[in-house]
């Protein structure tokens, strides 16, 4: 079982510590704890991310998108044939199947790239959960996030609709393994934002940017439109450096309750 008011007043006392306990227990051997610790985590990382959203830079438009929680108001017309559906049907609606009309900041597609080459567990891949919500809050209808060691795997492609509590499942069943390729993983960032008609593609990578696998990373970096290096705040050598050789942003966290914070920062939004 896991105590939800005990989890409320651990995350009180020691917030990171608390994210990284509750993104290991979704790797729990007990097949019914790993999925409640599933289903408990995607909720609280996506309600982390949504905290203090940065002001959109540009003019925003109302536009229909998927249903989020709080994420709009829901759109009625283009809800409608779902509801009916599943009157007729005599069933529950799938959220999946609903639309909302919410302000949306024109033009901005992302890529999370997430290296997953070194340790996963713990504060580690619970700062990927949380950075992948913010992206998925920040740019709901044109994102992609992918997991790199020696190869690129999408938990979420740029042009596929996905749910954010499903992309941040997938981030939590990462577990860490083999070497880094660092500019194999910029090229495949830029490869799936060319999918996108966004005016403005921002790559994010969150990594301590140490690569294995030769391979000239600043030569990738620079056939981006922008990169953001996210570095852990303990490890950022060889990020400022790569962030200085190539011209990305750079900006470090110390753990998972100020990642979308320090995403934020670094993006400018």
């Amino acid at each position: 079982m896991i105590d939800e008011q005990a989890l409320a007043d651990a995350l009180d006392d020691d917030p990171d510590e608390t994210l990284a306990l509750l993104a290991d227990l979704t790797g729990a051997t007990d097949e019914k704890l790993r999925e409640l610790a599933r289903r408990l985590a995607a909720q609280l990382f996506l309600d982390i991310a949504r905290r203090g959203p940065a002001t959109p830079r540009g003019v925003g438009s109302l536009r229909t998108q998927r249903y989020r929680p709080d994420g709009g108001d829901l759109d009625v017309d283009a809800s409608l044939d779902a509801v009916v559906a599943a009157t007729v049907g005599e069933r529950a609606v799938d959220p999946e199947d609903l639309r909302i009309r919410a302000w949306t900041k024109p033009g901005t597609a992302i890529c999370l790239l997430v290296d997953r080459s070194g340790s996963m567990g713990g504060k580690p891949l619970a700062t990927a959960a949380v950075a992948a919500s913010a992206v998925a809050w920040r740019a709901p209808d044109d994102y992609s996030v992918l997991s790199f060691g020696k190869d690129v795997i999408a938990a979420k492609s740029q042009d596929v609709p996905k749910s954010n509590e499903a992309v941040v499942d997938s981030v939590l069943a990462l577990r860490g393994f083999g070497t880094t390729d660092i500019a194999g993983a910029l090229r495949a960032a830029g490869e799936q934002l060319e999918r996108s008609r966004a005016g403005r593609k921002v790559t994010i990578l969150l990594s301590d940017c140490r690569a294995t696998v030769p391979g000239d990373a600043v030569a990738a970096a620079a056939r981006l439109d922008e990169l953001v290096i996210v570095a852990p705040e303990s490890d950022a050598e060889e990020a400022m450096e790569l962030g200085r050789r190539s011209g990305a942003r750079v900006t470090t966290v110390a753990g998972p309750s100020n990642a979308a914070a320090g995403l934020a920062r670094a993006l400018d939004l």
